[in-house]
This record gives C-alpha cells, sequence and structure tokens, in this order.
C-alpha cells in the first residue's frame, strides 16, 4: 500500500463531516448545491485561518489533490487560484504552494447578556408640535414637480456625468435672475455655489477662511451656526440682538473678522434690520481687512404686513457680503437645495479651494429646480404659500391674543412668533403646555451667553393644519389662563 504523505485538511464550518484516508488525511465531504471549487476553496482557508495548518505547510499538487478528492483538474486549479488571489496561499517557483503567515483568529466575543422584554410603547407625548422648522406640505405641487422631474430624467442623458463643482451652470443663471428679481441682489451666475444645505456651504466657506480665528454670531441666534464655528475650531462669540439685529458696537469690540447675521428675519427674535443698522454693519466689514458678513437671508420669502425688504448683499459696494439662502422652507425640507453667492474678492479663493469637489446636489435635482424656476411654477407656489400662511398666522395669533396679559411679536413675517406671558415663567409655559401635550419651545434654547427675555416661548406654525391651529390654540388657553 502506498504510504500518503504528511499533509493534513481539516474540517471547517462548510462541511459536516470528513472522509479520513489511511487515517492521516481527513478530506472534505463534498456536498450538492456549491460548486465543488467553492467547497474545497473554503475547507483550505477555513484550516488556514483556524491555525490547523500552519504558516509555511505544504500544500499536495494540484495532480496529487485531484487525485486525493476526485475531482476535476479545472476545479484544483480554481479553488488555488482563489486562495492565491486572497493570501491565503503562497506560489512559491519550484516549491509548489505553501499557507501564507495570518495573524490568529480573534478569540470568540463573550455572548450578549440577555436582552429585557421591551417595554410597552409609550403614547405620543406630543399631539401637537410648534415647530420652527416644520413647513405646510399639503400645498406642494406634486404633479407639477413629477412632471418636470419626468423631463429632466429623459431629455437630459449628459446629467448621468459629472457636473460644474459650483452647480450647473443653467441652475446658477436661473438663481442669479430669481434673487435679482426677488431680493435685489447682484451677481452673475459665477458667484452662485449651490449646495445641500445652507449648513453644509457655511461648512465650506469656513473651511475656506482658515486665516479667520473668531465669528461674531447673534445672541439669541442660529444654533447649528454655533455649531459649524466649534467643528471648524472658531471660536464663537455671541453679539446681542436688539429691536433692530446684532448691536454693531458690540461687534466691533469683539475682535472678530466675520459675522453671521439674519438681517431679514432675525432667528428667533423675527426683527427686521432697518436701512441704518445695515449701514453701519457694512462700514464695519469694509473698514479692515479680510472682514466679511454672511448673510443668512432666513424666511425672507414671507411677510405679511409689508413687501419684502431687499437683501444686505444689494447695498454691499466693496464686496465684504456673502449671500447664503435655501429653499427648505419656500419648497420643502426634502428638497436639499441652498445656494451662496460669493463676493469677488473671495470666488477665486473658493474655486482655487474647492475645484476638485463634486456639487452634493443631483444633477437631476438641479434641473428639475431649473424647470421648476424658470417655467414659472416657484412664483407661483411661493404666492400660494404665502397665502396659506399668513392666514395660518393671522388665525394663531388672533385666538392667542385672547389670552389676558399676553404679547405678541415677530408675527408680522416667517413661519413663527413669539410669546410673552408674564404671570408664569418660561420653565411654566413649556410645562403647562406639555401637560396639555402641545410642544412650545422656550427662547432659551437659542441664548448663548446673555439671559433671554422672560417668560418667553417661540412658536411656529407652518407644520399645523388650520384645524390643528385651532386645537393647539384652544389647548394653551387652557393651560396658561
Amino acid at each position: 500500500m502506498v504510504s500518503m504523505p504528511s499533509f493534513h485538511l481539516f474540517y471547517v464550518v462548510s462541511f459536516s463531516e470528513v472522509i479520513c484516508v489511511d487515517g492521516s488525511f481527513p478530506l472534505p465531504v463534498f456536498r450538492s448545491g456549491a460548486p465543488l471549487y467553492d467547497q474545497l476553496y473554503r475547507h483550505i482557508a477555513g484550516a488556514i485561518r483556524s491555525g490547523a495548518m500552519p504558516p509555511g505547510a505544504k500544500l499536495p499538487s494540484k495532480r496529487r489533490l485531484c487525485a486525493l478528492t476526485g475531482v476535476s483538474m479545472s476545479t484544483v486549479e480554481t479553488a488555488y487560484s482563489l486562495l492565491t488571489a486572497e493570501g491565503y496561499v503562497l506560489a512559491k517557483p519550484k516549491s509548489g504552494y505553501v499557507c501564507a503567515d495570518l495573524l490568529p483568529p480573534a478569540p470568540e466575543p463573550p455572548p450578549p447578556a440577555k436582552a429585557a422584554a421591551p417595554a410597552p410603547a409609550a403614547s405620543p407625548r406630543w399631539a401637537l408640535d410648534c415647530s420652527t422648522s416644520a413647513v405646510d406640505v399639503s400645498a406642494f405641487p406634486f404633479s407639477s414637480w413629477a412632471r418636470i422631474t419626468k423631463e429632466a430624467v429623459y431629455e437630459n442623458p449628459g446629467l448621468l456625468q459629472r457636473g460644474h463643482p459650483q452647480g450647473d451652470e443653467p441652475l446658477r443663471a436661473a438663481l442669479s435672475q430669481l434673487l435679482a428679481q426677488y431680493r435685489g441682489v447682484r451677481c452673475s451666475p459665477e458667484q452662485v455655489v449651490v449646495g445641500a444645505g445652507v449648513d453644509h456651504l457655511l461648512s465650506l466657506l469656513l473651511q475656506m477662511l482658515p486665516e479667520q480665528r473668531a465669528i461674531a454670531l447673534e445672541d439669541p441666534g442660529y444654533p447649528a451656526a454655533y455649531a459649524a464655528a466649534s467643528l471648524h475650531g472658531l471660536a464663537a462669540i455671541p453679539i446681542p440682538v436688539d429691536r433692530y439685529g446684532m448691536d454693531p458696537e458690540a461687534l466691533a469690540a469683539s475682535g472678530a473678522g466675520l459675522a453671521y447675521i439674519t438681517p431679514s428675519h432675525q432667528f428667533p427674535l423675527g426683527v427686521t434690520m432697518p436701512a441704518g443698522r445695515r449701514s453701519r454693519l457694512l462700514h464695519w466689514a469694509a473698514s479692515g481687512p479680510d472682514r466679511f458678513l454672511i448673510e443668512d437671508d432666513y424666511d425672507s420669502e414671507f411677510r405679511y404686513s409689508s413687501r419684502p425688504i431687499p437683501a444686505l448683499q444689494g447695498l454691499d459696494q466693496a464686496g465684504r457680503v456673502v449671500y447664503i439662502g435655501t429653499f427648505s422652507r419656500s419648497i420643502a425640507p426634502a428638497i436639499r437645495v441652498a445656494y451662496m453667492i460669493l463676493p469677488p474678492p473671495l470666488l477665486k479663493r473658493y474655486q482655487d479651494t474647492f475645484s476638485h469637489r463634486t456639487c452634493a446636489v443631483s444633477r437631476f435635482e438641479q434641473e428639475s429646480l431649473r424647470r421648476f424656476i424658470t417655467q414659472g411654477l416657484y412664483g407661483r407656489h411661493l404666492r400660494r404659500m404665502g397665502t396659506l400662511y399668513r392666514k395660518k398666522c393671522a388665525l394663531f395669533t388672533r385666538a392667542l391674543s385672547q389670552l389676558s396679559g399676553a404679547s405678541l411679536s415677530g408675527a408680522e413675517a416667517g413661519l413663527h412668533f413669539l410669546l410673552t406671558l408674564p404671570r408664569f415663567s418660561e420653565q411654566e409655559l413649556a410645562e403647562r403646555a406639555a401637560e396639555q401635550t402641545v410642544r412650545v419651545y422656550p427662547l432659551s434654547r437659542y441664548c448663548h451667553s446673555l439671559p433671554p427675555p422672560p417668560s418667553t416661548v417661540v412658536l411656529g406654525f407652518a407644520g399645523l393644519s388650520e384645524e390643528e391651529i385651532g386645537r393647539a390654540a384652544a389647548l394653551l388657553r387652557a393651560a396658561w389662563s
């Protein structure tokens, strides 16, 4: 009887039993289903991983393995090719195949602790949420958007290719015309940068201004701006906001080179910055090197008691205003399209810094939005939403003004307003509303260094239906009476 070589193959999880040849050479039992080369490959790889076949151990020749297993040469060759390609086996000239040196397998983790039975689902705490970030999607133009999206897909196969890093030129041209018409913004398409949301564009802007060490932010103000400053290593300097907007004297004393402002409808106080205050901030920006104002044109589309005020950017003669806007409020939050208008001093720097990047907004979505704008659908939608929000705002404020001692502010524009009721603290207002399952937002959550005005909460209305606004007002009157 011919003696067998000392090479050993060991069973792995793919096989439930082995056949021993002469008691020293365990071979796998092949099962139906998986290809034979795959079963052989997994068997040898598992033995190497487990350490049963030590590093440097020699494997049988292809011909010998064919004789031992009874499979074809092509099956063995395919299995050995996979083992070699994945690094389990090394092919050495004139020596055949040997096992590679792999790290020993990690110990098995302890079995997870037995999970406790899940608690029964609690009923939602909030029946009505006066969120400032919600919008009314019931009036979204679904049929029009579906049509132009279909047109964008079928009529523009070239949109499958990479686009311009700043966004496709046709959309940027449409945006520059739209902003000139509605907001008095002066820019060329080359100055427009399209991005996936205001926070994304703000992050890009801060990345390309590494020399800036501090940024002045409104207090109270937009929490995400404070988060962006922290993320990029800038000192966030809170600047008080009075009834005219950011305090220019405090800004001048701050030492910051950047200032982030919401002049059209300050968040969350809702004040509109008058021309005199705007000119003082523009003078601050122009009077020092590398000073810039970041104008977030928050909620500028919706005004209920006067015509929209032109953007601060249109008054800028020194090229020191970066203008940022979004369609998240006027169309829907899921339309993640925002835009940034860079002044000439920053445009080349942006292009040098981010020429390698790809625009974060799908080219099909860009084309759909372009058609929405140029076909007049956006203007029509904006008028419809303005009428709807004006009605909701009037309904909510009229109902809450019946509260004895209550004063309302910031309801002339935007999608939220403030309510002050001196007989309760801010905490009491929120807690009493919560008892009625209505969520309101304390003003202090938007304050960063200064104490908030007392007894004041922020109430959004856009995401509530008219019927829900009536219910919310009734519940809040009961809570705060």
